[in-house]
């Protein structure tokens, strides 16, 4: 009995196999949520940006990319 145990904790140690979307080829993907993004469109119920909101998620995401690259770079500084 015990060498049975043994082996199913061997099994549980392993990495588990990639299923569905994330075994696809990262084309497929790609093509599968552009099919999405027009149906969305198609059917009126997908998000459009405007230039505002365009141009404020742009400075948001500048804003953390500096951030974090700044706080990367601290870390190896004395204090």
């Amino acid at each position: 009995m015990e060498g049975n145990n043994n082996r199913n904790d061997q099994q549980d140690v392993r990495q588990k196999s990639r299923r569905g979307f994330a075994a696809m080829d990262p084309e497929r993907q790609r093509q599968i949520a552009s099919e999405g993004g027009r149906a969305a469109h198609r059917q009126g119920v997908a998000h459009e940006w405007t230039a505002d909101e365009a141009r404020e998620a742009g400075r948001k995401g500048g804003q953390n990319s500096r951030g974090s690259r700044n706080r990367d770079s601290r870390s190896g500084e004395a204090a």
